[in-house]
């Protein structure tokens, strides 16, 4: 029997963003329902206006009761936010907040279930989603806090082709970085990582580059005495455990030369560290990846997008790559699950004792040749 494709759940996130335009545009082109099966979280009269005031050509949406009931070669939709939600496109609104927090529930909730594979989220506005449920700083914080493993903490990549950036501290404000930045978050980060580079992206023995927090790597502490007392003495532990890092280098330097081309990733130290050049460089392919977690997450690399919405000008490339990036890695996890499930005992054999002799002049030795 042929393997079902795989369902990806879709959140509309902010709907006063460009999330559905970029959801839309995405999904004009019906092959990509060929590939999977999608299953937007949203509203279909919500999606109707934005396809309206788009001057879209009509794109034909299915609406189904439960993830259960998606068909193949179409999209659907779930109706989970209220139908009668007022859209003010270009501005933040407790409505749309309490939307988006609603769709991404529903699709939590199904992921759970087992009756959605992965998650794509579309673009939320940090403020207005927050309430009793939601209390955290973005996406990655609450898939960490409703999926995680006690003890372990998600990891956020952002990703495009092979470059590959990830983040020891993530939304916090700068001046309680450094207070943040510890041996064993580095350690942990770094597991994280080597670990998602080889059972999300298929790299048996990764090489990732560690960035400095201090300019010019602290200058041998002139500059700064972390690299010294927190950075390297967290890598050398990390190498005795088989984990490939190298550096610390000065951020500047390292993505001016494109230092970034010889590794499988890169570890920043700060949100902006890492990803004000990660975007410069990718922003229109760019994908945000939630690594560390029993669950598949993506999503655009880009925000809400208020000064564009409704005015047609915002690109799908980033969704439509986070779409694709979802199904490489749910793939990617299932080859290295079947590869890796039942691994060959390693075994040692003393042969330094072995001093038998074999005596050719006999007839049984040559018959057990």
């Amino acid at each position: 029997m042929e393997e079902r494709l795989i369902r990806v759940g879709i959140t509309h996130g902010d709907i006063n963003g460009i999330g559905y335009e970029v959801i839309l545009k995405t999904f004009s082109d019906i092959r990509i329902a060929d590939l999977c099966t999608p299953i937007i979280y949203g509203s279909s009269k919500i999606a109707a206006y934005h396809r309206k005031v788009l001057e879209m050509q009509p794109v034909n949406i299915s609406v189904i009761n439960q993830a259960e009931d998606a068909g193949v070669n179409r999209i659907n939709i779930i109706n989970c936010a209220d139908e009668e939600s007022k859209v003010e496109l270009g501005k933040s609104t407790e409505i749309a907040g309490e939307a988006a927090f609603k769709a991404l529930e529903a699709a939590c909730n199904d992921l759970k279930r087992g009756v959605i594979d992965v998650l794509v989220t579309a673009p939320i506005n940090k403020h207005n989603i927050q309430n009793d449920q939601f209390h955290f700083p973005g996406h990655t914080e609450y898939l960490e806090e409703v999926f995680g493993v006690s003890g372990k903490k998600a990891l956020m990549i952002l990703m495009s082709n092979n470059l590959r950036v990830a983040l020891v501290t993530g939304h916090l404000p700068l001046s309680e970085v450094v207070q943040n930045i510890t041996k064993e978050d580095i350690k942990s980060k770094l597991s994280v990582f080597n670990q998602s580079l080889k059972q999300d992206f298929g790299i048996i023995k990764p090489r990732i580059a560690v960035l400095a927090l201090n300019p010019h790597a602290g200058d041998n502490g002139l500059l700064g005495k972390e690299e010294e007392t927190i950075i390297i003495p967290a890598m050398e532990e990390m190498d005795k455990q088989g984990v490939l890092s190298f550096g610390p280098y000065a951020a500047d330097g390292f993505f001016g030369s494109q230092n970034y081309d010889k590794f499988d990733g890169v570890l920043a130290m700060y949100h902006d560290q890492g990803l004000a050049p990660f975007k410069a460089l990718a922003m229109e392919e760019g994908v945000n990846y939630t690594a560390g977690l029993p669950i598949v997450r993506t999503s655009p690399a880009h925000g809400t997008a208020y000064d564009i919405a409704g005015k047609n000008m915002a690109s799908e490339d980033s969704f439509r790559q986070a779409l694709y990036t979802a199904l490489d890695i749910y793939r990617c996890r299932k080859f290295y699950k079947e590869a890796t499930v039942n691994p060959l005992r390693k075994q040692y054999f003393d042969k330094g004792g072995d001093n038998e002799k074999l005596d050719l002049t006999k007839d049984d030795a040559i018959d057990s040749i």
